[in-house]
């Protein structure tokens, strides 16, 4: 089944507004086996609206479109989608009925009669009811094109794909498609999709595709079958062959990122941690803390962006950061020893670096130092990370979740293209 996203909304080509949700829906459709092979945006013009819909129609089998299902005089989707399928809108009681018991509870709103146009869907459609907002969705077929209306918030989207457009477009098919997802750090993908280029061009169920992640890259291995449990065994040998030649940088099957394998792995243990940053400036923390259950094992951190608060606050030795300077391998060590220190944890991570614009005449920007300590020993990483303040940053604090799930797993926390030539 090959898809298109229509997106509808001005405030879409203004910039006002970024469309995450043709992005989300393309990685969930993904998960289906379904192709997503275009993304369209239009305007609140019902013109213009009516001719993306005719080039849609004519070339995909799934027609998805988000936004403009509300009650304002510019939400036009399903007048236009309607009429082009020959479909007439007709009320549907139960969802008038929800709109002004909805309206009822939120004192904060008040019920208009624009409102009720939200419960008026195309005939003989199925209705996707929206636990998240006002705005129903709903899905038809008509001439061997599937279409769906989902609402344009992603908090209502995504929600409303999952609950109802999931079930709705799995029973299209006698068969059930069932993906692995493997994780993948300190391989590009190019390198990755080189070493598999051959099996993945001849391979048609199950399949193999690469997919680039900021800083780190997912392969997907999905398959058809009758059952969820004959799709998933098809999967098995080519995630085992994948995990093989790939080694300990494939970190996780199943697993969105390696800070969430760090905080099952320190689970798992019994240990805890704390995170030194200077140039992350607390991200190592707030994506951590971001994660359910963190407070188990995160005990806090330190942003010690100026030397005078690495010395006040991890106890390091001023004369050490005058001597090494505050971007150093010393310095990083110190770092993560202080804060294990000062947190009373298990393990202390530490990032120290220069994520730019200026260098401090000494190293090139993009240099970072990450390390990490656990009361014996301590390891630092020597990065070279390019430009781009936000990359450097993001980048950084990949390689700090990266040290802490290799010293969990008892991998080399520091594997050798990370020590630079001399050491």
């Amino acid at each position: 089944m090959n898809c298109e996203i229509l997106a509808v909304g001005t405030e879409l080509l203004l910039g006002n507004t970024v469309n995450t949700n043709a992005a989300d829906l393309s990685g969930l459709l993904s998960g289906l086996g379904i192709n997503v092979f275009w993304h369209t945006v239009v305007g609140d013009n019902p013109k213009r609206l009516a001719e993306a819909v005719a080039i849609a129609r004519s070339r995909a089998d799934l027609i998805i479109t988000t936004g403009g299902l509300g009650p304002t005089y510019d939400d036009l989707t399903k007048n236009v989608l309607a009429e082009s399928f020959g479909r007439k809108l007709e009320l549907h009681p139960e969802e008038a009925a929800f709109l002004k018991e909805w309206f009822a509870r939120n004192a904060t709103s008040k019920y208009t009669d624009n409102n009720l146009q939200q419960a008026y869907l195309p005939e003989r459609c199925t209705v996707f009811h929206n636990d998240w907002g006002t705005a129903p969705g709903c899905a038809f077929e008509e001439g061997g094109v599937h279409v769906i209306m989902l609402p344009g918030p992603p908090r209502e989207c995504l929600p409303m794909f999952k609950a109802c457009a999931v079930p709705y477009l799995k029973k299209l098919s006698g068969d059930v498609i069932f993906s692995r997802q493997i994780m993948v750090f300190g391989m590009g993908e190019s390198a990755i999709e080189s070493l598999f280029r051959t099996e993945m061009e001849h391979m048609a169920n199950p399949t193999l595709a690469t997919y680039a992640k900021f800083g780190e890259v997912m392969l997907r291995v999905t398959a058809k079958a009758p059952t969820e449990a004959e799709a998933e065994a098809m999967c098995e040998p080519v995630v085992e062959k994948v995990r093989a030649v790939l080694g300990d940088k494939a970190y996780a099957v199943d697993i969105p990122n390696m800070e969430t394998l760090g905080l099952r792995l320190l689970k798992e243990q019994g240990r805890t941690f704390s995170a030194a940053e200077s140039l992350t400036g607390g991200l190592i923390g707030e994506r951590f803390t971001a994660l359910s259950g963190a407070s188990a094992v995160y005990k806090g951190g330190a942003v010690t962006y100026c030397d005078e608060v690495k010395a006040a606050m991890l106890g390091i030795d001023p004369a050490l950061i005058a001597q090494n300077g505050a971007v150093s391998f010393a310095t990083a060590a110190a770092m993560a020893k202080g804060v294990r220190l000062a947190a009373r944890t298990d393990i202390g991570l530490s990032a120290t670096g220069l994520a730019g614009p200026d260098g401090d005449g000494v190293h090139p920007v993009g240099t970072v130092f990450v390390g990490l300590a656990d009361g014996e020993n301590v390891w630092v990483r020597e990065l070279h990370l390019g430009t781009g303040r936000a990359r450097v940053r993001q980048l950084a604090a990949n390689h700090a979740f990266d040290m802490l799930r290799r010293y969990l797993q008892g991998l080399d926390v520091v594997p050798e293209q990370y020590v630079p030539a001399g050491k």
